[in-house]
């Protein structure tokens, strides 16, 4: 989703045109999606700060250490080489079906082979995607710690300090324009950098209702 400024606030757009094509997604996208920011933002940070308070900050890090029980499960790197390849074979299945019912193949040549080429990096990249080693609840104690001060950071609302946290814990927003609600998680790992978090475990799954998400045709 990009962003999107309008008069009475900030929204992230995500508009069909923007999807690979052939994409399983655009089965069901809108033409457009809307979803307003400070309704998401204030509920997200509402639960990031209930999950890092003094209260319950050790059954955070409780359920941080048993989602590690499948740690392939959930790695963002091999969650997207495992969609790309879905997508892949996916296209391929739809221009085989294509040729037949009658398509002249020589008119899907160049697709064809571009959606195989595409198959082929994604095995490739799922092969060499690493699965993160099992943490300790030290370590993960360490790595929150390492947050610095998350109530200090959420009070002051500052979109640097919120920018910083957000890529610290690697926050992911997954948006259901049907439902109308958002699916938050966090994740966090062995390695920071400037790209976010890789590898390591992450929270249960938060789902939000989205009162500012809209979807228009």
């Amino acid at each position: 989703m990009e962003g999107s400024p309008r008069a009475h606030g900030m929204y992230y757009r995500c508009p069909a045109r923007t999807l690979a094509p052939g994409s399983r997604a655009l089965e069901s996208h809108p033409p457009a999606v809307y979803l307003r920011e400070d309704p998401i933002r204030d509920a997200v940070n509402g639960w990031i700060g209930h999950l890092f308070d003094r209260d319950s900050v050790e059954r955070t890090v409780t359920a941080l250490v048993a989602s590690q029980d499948n740690p392939e499960a959930g790695t963002p790197g091999r969650e997207m080489c495992k969609r790309r390849l879905a997508d892949a074979e996916t296209r391929l299945r739809r221009l085989q079906e294509a040729i037949a019912s009658g398509v002249d193949p020589v008119a899907l040549v160049d697709v064809i082979n571009e959606a195989q080429r595409e198959r082929a990096a994604a095995r490739a990249e799922l092969e060499r995607a690493p699965v993160p080693n099992l943490l300790t609840d030290a370590e993960v104690y360490a790595m929150i710690d390492s947050l610095g001060d998350v109530g200090a950071a959420l009070s002051e609302a500052k979109r640097d300090s919120l920018a910083n946290l957000y890529t610290g814990i690697n926050l992911h927003v997954l948006y259901e324009p049907r439902e109308k609600v958002t699916d938050v998680s966090l994740r966090l790992g062995r390695r920071v950098n400037s790209a976010g978090v890789r590898g390591g475990n992450r929270t249960q799954v938060r789902r939000i209702p989205a009162q500012g998400g809209c979807s228009c045709g």
